[in-house]
């Protein structure tokens, strides 16, 4: 070589860091489709809760097979996961998880194409946990463990549960696992009063509940109504007790992530507009994957000013 040419610069190892956010986490599809479309594949990928359902199956290759099922979701079929619990969870997971792995490929993490790592927090001591051995279905469940809607997972001696209470984005994570540029995707920029915003008067049946599922819902909503669980109801009334309480979580939620964001920024951030949807609307795929693809599309000059060295 030439001593007056210049050495190429090594390439920026890229990582992609997926936040948690429940049913909001189906915008992660459309986050990755974006940088597909754009021609930026990440070197590592790292989730916590849903956003390590969804790394797992783009890093295992499962992803149009992923993006094909959630996209085929019905109410019906959601409801059919919730197998109830109420020994540390409303929900086992075990049926949605038995799913995971009849349906897409269950491997050891060591044998993906690409590093991949899911975050779970220690129950017992607010440790924050990264998954990286072992099963990547088990590493997942783990992850996904929202405190008292899903059971806990135990795990080397150890009882995890979501990753989202210690690391909503998992940007370290990725960081930990060599990227140089981390493009994380928060899901919970826009939630803060979303439960307390006045929803427009529901329309009214002009028939009866068609099915059992309906006829279960009906009776649902009816009973939560009655003990004053209620998202609807006039400004100037206090909020009804589920309004508060899932506002209260959205304000942990939102604190943390920007908390742990101020002191491990991300080097390109995503973050798409998902207030609408709620904590179990799985079925309302096609609406997150859009504003995960609008959102991706938005910093994609950004980030591809970053992967030439310009900033």
């Amino acid at each position: 070589m030439n001593p007056r040419q210049k050495a190429a610069p090594p390439r920026l190892r890229i990582g992609l860091a997926l936040g948690g956010g429940s049913a909001r986490g189906w915008a992660h599809i459309g986050v990755i489709r974006a940088l597909q479309g754009a021609g930026i594949e990440p070197d590592v990928v790292c989730g916590t809760s849903i956003g390590a359902l969804v790394g797992a199956a783009y890093v295992a290759g499962e992803l149009d097979r992923l993006e094909a099922w959630v996209r085929s979701l019905r109410l019906q079929t959601v409801v059919s996961f919730l197998d109830v619990s109420l020994n540390g969870g409303l929900i086992k997971g075990d049926k949605l998880i038995s799913f995971f792995r009849e349906h897409f490929v269950d491997r050891d993490m060591h044998e993906l194409a690409r590093p991949f790592g899911a975050v779970a927090t220690d129950l017992a001591h607010g440790r924050e946990v990264w998954l990286r051995e072992g099963g990547v279905s088990d590493a997942v469940r783990a992850s996904i463990a929202l405190p008292g809607l899903f059971t806990p997972v135990r795990r080397d001696g150890v009882w995890l549960v979501d990753g989202g209470l210690v690391n909503p984005v998992p940007v370290s994570l990725a960081r930990a696992m060599g990227a140089d540029i981390v493009i994380a995707v928060d899901l919970n920029s826009d939630l803060l009063g979303r439960h307390l915003k006045p929803k427009p008067a529901a329309r009214t049946r002009k028939r009866g509940p068609t099915n059992a599922v309906d006829s279960m819902l009906a009776r649902i909503q009816t009973g939560m109504a009655q003990l004053g669980f209620n998202d609807d109801h006039p400004d100037d009334e206090s909020p009804a007790m589920l309004d508060v309480v899932a506002s209260s979580i959205n304000i942990m939620q939102v604190l943390i992530t920007r908390s742990r964001l101020a002191g491990e920024p991300a080097d390109v951030l995503v973050t798409p507009r998902l207030a609408e949807l709620g904590l179990m609307e799985f079925h309302r795929a096609a609406t997150a994957i859009d504003a995960g693809r609008r959102a991706a599309d938005a910093v994609l000059p950004e980030l591809q000013a970053r992967l030439k060295g310009d900033s």
